[in-house]
């Protein structure tokens, strides 16, 4: 589903270029899991990006399915990310103007993709039933969470990218979130590259890497 091989990535600074990822591997296969971790500063998010098509790398090579990004256009891409990939992040980032029921068919409407068998099954797995003529104001940090995994899903993405997705809710939310995250993704061919800070929650995917200053320093799997 998803090879990285070799991958740099520096930016410039006015003491020079800075170094952020210097040679990563990652391989992640269908259906599966990945939790990413490593101190502030690691590379995370910045593989993340560039795995989401939303940065270039500079040397190196990132695969997913058959497509390779470092040799697709900047609209190609676009269309790509609209249409096969899903993204979840810490901030909900859901449309104000709009209720949760449209929210939840946002990307899947966009994708061309919208099936309302499937929406109407992320509803009830989500325990959104009560909640969809709401506006995301009228939400708890848990619910919009929950909106914005359905979103994620329901376009049927092959690859699912989330950055510290349960980081802005407690622990027992948090928990929740995850678990029908979790639950949703092994009933779908989707796989799971997630971003997390969290030993506790890495431990629930199938594998977790450690970036330090770049580069990976450890890998294993649950």
């Amino acid at each position: 589903m998803l090879h990285v091989q070799g991958v740099f990535k520096r930016y410039g600074t006015p003491s020079g270029p800075l170094e952020v990822l210097t040679g990563v591997d990652l391989k992640l296969s269908e259906r599966s899991s990945l939790a990413l971790m490593g101190e502030s500063g690691s590379g995370k998010s910045t593989l993340l990006h560039l795995v989401a098509g939303l940065d270039q790398v500079d040397q190196g090579t990132i695969q997913v399915g058959e497509r390779r990004l470092d040799r697709m256009t900047e609209s190609q891409l676009a269309h790509w990310r609209r249409t096969e990939i899903g993204l979840v992040f810490q901030q909900f980032n859901l449309i104000g103007s709009l209720r949760v029921e449209d929210n939840l068919a946002f990307q899947a409407r966009l994708a061309g993709r919208f099936d309302p068998v499937w929406q109407a099954q992320l509803v009830e797995r989500l325990g959104l039933g009560d909640l969809l003529q709401r506006y995301p104001e009228q939400l708890s940090g848990g619910q919009q969470q929950r909106v914005a995994v359905g979103r994620a899903l329901a376009s049927r993405p092959g690859l699912l990218l989330a950055d510290e997705p349960t980081g802005n809710l407690d622990e027992a939310t948090s928990d929740e979130v995850l678990q029908l995250l979790l639950d949703l993704l092994h009933d779908s061919a989707t796989s799971l590259l997630m971003v997390t800070h969290s030993p506790r929650i890495a431990a629930r995917l199938d594998r977790q890497m450690v970036l330090h200053r770049g580069h990976v320093v450890a890998a294993q799997a649950r």
